[in-house]
């Protein structure tokens, strides 16, 4: 596979974690440092800066605000491998859709296996981003056209979602986070934990299901207690 250099900054309040992760992105030929912070505001400040970041080498415990806290402050997610020296944070990790959880001490081979890994996600990301009223789903070997409209919904299946047209599913290797990061808040809504929806083919709200014509039929779909208020909410501005 060609190889594309990928700009990467890290965020770890430990000196020494900062220090051999550089020495170990400067053995990678694809990889090029930008920039080292020590907290994750100072990353922040800098990313709003414009700056095209493609991997972060980010740590969970830091002060002032916490690797996982940082991640949701970003409205477009760049590879993200995680270096931590604790186990536990993992699983909430990996909710982010994170390329990696690197446990320190690490030694370069298992660096290099995430960078890698990392890589191959930022060559081949299942979503790419088309003009402001399309995106495009890959396929196998294919990139699939998708325009807004013709999407009703999205699902979660385990490790994958489900885009649900009025003509096919495309099932993608995908999570309903990072899926969301790459639909219009405009467009689309989180109304439970497994299924974001296409706001403007919403036809009725009945108690806790939304109702969703489909080829003569309907689709429900429950909404989620924590989800049902910004629903209601978003609905309320396009009917002012």
């Amino acid at each position: 596979m060609q190889t594309e250099e990928m700009n990467c900054i890290v965020i770890d309040d430990d000196k020494l974690s900062r220090r051999i992760l550089k020495e170990y992105i400067q053995k990678v030929d694809f990889l090029n440092l930008m920039e080292s912070f020590d907290n994750a505001v100072q990353a922040i400040n800098y990313m709003k800066q414009g700056k095209e970041v493609d991997l972060i080498f980010l740590d969970i415990e830091m002060p002032e605000m916490s690797g996982l806290e940082f991640l949701d402050t970003l409205k477009k997610t760049p590879q993200i491998v995680i270096v931590s020296s604790k186990e536990n944070y993992a699983l909430d990790a990996f909710e982010y859709d994170v390329a990696d959880y690197l446990l320190k001490p690490f030694v370069f081979g298992r660096f290099y296996k995430a960078v890698d890994k990392a890589q191959n996600n930022h060559l081949k990301s299942a979503v790419y981003s088309g003009q402001k009223n399309e995106i495009f789903i890959k396929k196998n070997s294919s990139l699939i056209k998708l325009r807004y409209d013709d999407i009703l919904w999205v699902e979660a299946l385990e490790n994958y979602v489900i885009v649900s047209t009025y003509n096919e599913r495309y099932t993608i290797h995908f999570t309903m986070k990072a899926i969301e990061k790459k639909l219009p808040a405009s467009r689309f809504i989180r109304v439970h934990r497994s299924y974001i929806v296409n706001i403007g083919n919403i036809n009725v709200i009945q108690d806790n299901l939304l109702i969703i014509p489909i080829n003569g039929g309907v689709k429900t779909i429950p909404i989620g207690k924590s989800y049902k208020e910004n629903l209601m909410n978003d609905l309320n501005l396009m009917m002012k």
